[in-house]
């Protein structure tokens, strides 16, 4: 991989607000996950490398803080957004940003058949 061929995106995404709606998120208990699927603008050579973060988090303040936020079946096109909690965690409502390295088709790239 050379510095031309290297692709970087970004994104954000509201993954529930269940407090709006009394979703299970905010109402269960146990363990509940949430899932949305990041398709990218551009498609990259490989896989990337994708990190994801909370940037919106907004829970009860009377229950465990419990969270796990990852990057799953991650393809060239794609990955899969998941946030998951457990117990008696109570959230409202979460925004995860994510961003996604790897390589790309560079101007200079052909194909030889």
């Amino acid at each position: 991989m050379t510095a031309s061929s290297i692709g970087i995106l970004q994104g954000t995404r509201v993954l529930f607000s269940d407090f709006a709606t009394d979703g299970v998120m905010w109402t269960g208990s146990g363990d509940r996950e949430s899932r949305f699927h990041v398709i990218f603008s551009e498609a990259f050579r490989r896989p990337p490398a994708v990190m994801v973060g909370i940037s919106l988090w907004d829970m009860d303040h009377k229950t465990n803080m419990r969270a796990d936020i990852s990057a799953e079946n991650v393809t060239e096109k794609g990955f899969q957004l998941v946030f998951r909690t457990w117990g008696d965690t109570r959230i409202a409502r979460v925004r995860a940003d994510w961003t996604a390295i790897g390589p790309v088709r560079d101007d200079d790239d052909w194909d030889v058949a």
